[in-house]
């Protein structure tokens, strides 16, 4: 079971917002690509799969880690 009890839900969707507003802004681009950008990444599903305690760390980190996939698969 993947579901951890102290994680509550409506924080996290919260900071997929955030995060999906701060990539938008630092990339510079429309929170529609952003949105699928986000989605696409690995750093979401296993923010979404709640592993490696990725909810925990900053809006800013999480950014940075979608860039550096970004940045690989070119």
């Amino acid at each position: 079971m993947n579901e951890h009890p102290l994680i509550n839900e409506t924080l996290l969707q919260m900071k997929y917002a955030r995060v999906i507003s701060l990539l938008a802004e630092t990339l510079g681009i429309g929170d529609d690509r952003a949105l699928e950008l986000f989605y696409m990444s690995d750093t979401y599903r296993y923010l979404s799969r709640k592993m490696y305690h990725l909810h925990n760390m900053s809006d800013a980190y999480l950014v940075d880690e979608i860039i550096l996939e970004l940045q690989a698969k070119q």
